[in-house]
């Protein structure tokens, strides 16, 4: 044996020893109340940033008990939530009242403390370093002593984040854990060369990271070809959300105290609403994107937690100028000078002027009984924050932004929007206007009512950007340097893929990113230049602070069930996201649960195709079945203009302190007896 083998022996030895012990101390001096530990128990159920912070202070805790309450919960939960009769990559089947919900995939433990808790091989912190002995690489227990070490030498915090124990998103590279966003691909290296820009700001906080958090794999849907199923811990047969679902889920069943989720649609919100949780988007320009999967004009880094105080407090942290992300520099001066958790103890509204997109709520246009019940749980959400004094303001019939699209979308998007009425802009054969449209479009500006066509903030375009997902994962994987996986073409040819006709099949999409030969933005740029101006114009004239909608218009959808259509500005899941994209920052916040749903499932007398892409997925024949009696999360969604999440803060806190609508998932609050 060489020098070097001798030392990784060694070390993990030592690391066995050391994780037995701490595992044998902790077990007898909560269960027995031994003398070794004469502390008063501590239990990580609901537990908040703050909590840990005093017991960690008062002596009552240490960083090593918390990770190892954590991973006790983890080991008991963090299960199988599907059967998958042909392995990981075939159909699956969902199970009721699931033991697990599989929130969590890469476990940052050494190999010897991972076989000690019992976490199989495929929870390994590196698939392609079998001996994971670098000592530069602190596994979470490592980690969690040198914060107890540094706490007994000073009696101080070493940061905001002290001890706190995290789950992060795949998407985002850990460079001591595995990071292929939810794929099974044949790196050379599975571990990055560095971390995320503000997963180093997470470590020099003080946060303990215990895991990458399962997704949907290339941050779409709820599966992973390497990580599996993640499942509903309300209701295990049906859907997290995606594709940051592993985050919420992990928060949501306490199996950490906050998570990191992503969001380029609404994979922040949608997840933690169908988690009974709080997410942020923030604005777009807030928290740098450097050291992730396929950055996008849209791509946000948002916390997920159970209270609103710690979703503030991860964000002060991650918040800040990079200047390796050129976006950042927006954010430069638009910080407030106190940290944003001081803006979430606020008790009354009075004052606060809320907007109501009633184009997020019509019932004529979201007809039946599929949307009916969170419609009704978000009016009462209104009423609620009346109550609390916020001065509530009801838009026109035609919604709160539609005067403002007719009088300034025309001009603002232009040639692009001038393309959609050829009647009114008509070109030659050649494609040339044939008649001067500068002069129909200053018409059309003096009387916004002949402005034609549907024109609601449900109507407005929102394609996407020709070329981004191949520029994004293309520079992401050339910035990597891996030796064996370099470009899409890599991915594609050297992964193994799911099958899946819900889900869509990932290979495909995997093409279809790959076949543009040029990235054009133009008219993206454009239309969020024009969206924001229109929305801030609103708010500026009504005097709103933020406006208010449902996260999502529909129920978590049961596993093995088509995708939701996009229709009337609504996207998969049911949720809202035209906004968010756009660069404003929105908070979801639990509003209440369900008491009955309806379900769209697959019409019996049409077969399903054996794979598909996620359109199709969308297209398959569906009927409408219900009610069904089912206690299911429902969110509501605060927005603001770009930089104001103190004001969100302040709206979502209250809100939520008066209302209470967070609570466990039934089956996964209590620790089995065996545990």
């Amino acid at each position: 044996m060489n020098n070097t083998s001798l030392r990784g022996t060694m070390y993990l030895t030592r690391h066995a020893l050391y994780a037995a012990v701490c595992s044998l101390t902790l077990a007898v001096g909560l269960i027995a109340g031994s003398p070794a530990i004469a502390k008063q128990e501590f239990h990580v159920e609901e537990v908040t940033i703050s909590d840990i912070q005093t017991a960690i202070m008062n002596k009552q805790l240490t960083a090593t008990e918390l990770v190892n309450l954590y991973l006790t919960r983890i080991k008991a939960f963090n299960g199988p939530g599907v059967e998958e009769p042909e392995g990981i990559l075939g159909p699956i089947k969902p199970i009721a009242h699931a033991k697990g919900v599989n929130a969590l995939g890469t476990l940052n433990l050494r190999p010897a403390a991972r076989k000690q808790w019992g976490f199989d091989d495929r929870k390994a912190r590196s698939m392609t370093d079998a001996l994971d002995a670098d000592p530069n690489m602190p596994d979470a227990l490592e980690a969690a002593a040198k914060l107890d070490a540094a706490f007994k030498n000073t009696g101080k915090l070493v940061g905001p984040l002290h001890g706190i124990v995290i789950a992060v998103k795949d998407q985002y590279d850990t460079f001591d854990m595995r990071t292929t966003s939810g794929a099974d691909a044949a790196y050379a290296n599975d571990r990055p060369p560095h971390d995320a820009n503000f997963i180093k700001r997470l470590r020099d906080a003080g946060a303990i990271i215990i895991a990458k958090a399962n997704m949907g794999e290339y941050a779409s849907g709820f599966r992973s070809a390497f990580g599996g199923t993640i499942v509903n811990p309300y209701d295990t047969e049906r859907v997290p959300a995606g594709s940051s679902g592993g985050s919420a889920v992990a928060v949501a069943t306490n199996m950490v105290t906050v998570a990191i989720a992503e969001e380029s649609g609404p994979s922040v919100r949608a997840p933690a609403e169908y988690a009974n949780t709080i997410g942020i988007a923030p604005t777009q320009e807030l928290v740098s994107r450097v050291g992730m999967f396929n950055i996008g004009l849209n791509t946000r880094i948002g916390p997920v937690a159970r209270t609103v105080e710690d979703v503030a407090r991860v964000l002060s942290v991650i918040a800040g100028y990079d200047p390796q992300d050129e976006l950042t520099a927006f954010g430069v001066g638009r910080t407030p000078d106190k940290p944003y958790e001081s803006f979430t103890h606020e008790k009354s509204l009075k004052g606060v002027r809320i907007g109501v997109v009633r184009e997020y709520m019509d019932k004529k246009v979201f007809a039946g009984p599929l949307y009916a019940g969170n419609i009704d749980i978000v009016d009462k959400a209104i009423e609620d924050l009346r109550k609390l004094g916020a001065t509530i303001v009801e838009p026109p019939a035609e919604g709160l932004f539609t005067a403002y699209i007719r009088r300034y979308n025309p001009a603002l998007q232009n040639s692009s929007w001038t393309k959609l009425f050829p009647e009114l802009f008509p070109v030659d054969a050649a494609g040339k206007p044939s008649k001067d449209q500068t002069s129909t479009l200053i018409d059309l500006a003096m009387e916004p009512s002949k402005v034609p066509g549907k024109l609601t903030l449900r109507d407005i375009d929102s394609a996407p950007i020709v070329g981004e997902s191949k520029y994004g994962f293309n520079l992401y994987l050339r910035q990597r340097g891996d030796a064996n996986i370099k470009t899409i073409d890599d991915l594609i040819a050297k992964s193994k893929f799911f099958v899946d006709p819900y889900e869509g099949d990932k290979k495909a999409t995997l093409l279809n990113n790959n076949k543009p030969l040029i990235l054009d933005s133009a008219a993206r740029l454009q239309r969020r230049f024009a969206v924001q101006q229109i929305v801030l114009q609103a708010m500026a004239d009504m005097k709103l602070d933020a406006v208010v909608y449902p996260t999502g218009l529909l129920p978590p959808r049961k596993i093995n069930t088509p995708r939701d259509p996009n229709f009337n500005g609504i996207g998969n899941y049911g949720m809202w996201t035209f906004l968010g994209i756009q660069g404003f920052p929105a908070i979801t916040v639990p509003a209440g649960f369900t008491t009955e749903v309806w379900d769209r499932i697959p019409d019996p007398k049409t077969a399903v195709p054996t794979r598909g892409s996620e359109e199709d997925s969308a297209k398959i024949p569906t009927i409408i079945v219900g009610p069904t009696k089912a206690k299911l999360p429902v969110g509501v969604d605060f927005m603001g203009r770009p930089f104001s999440e103190p004001t969100l803060f302040k709206i979502a806190a209250a809100y939520a302190a008066a209302t209470k609508h967070r609570e466990q998932p039934a089956d996964f609050a209590k620790l089995p007896q065996s545990h």
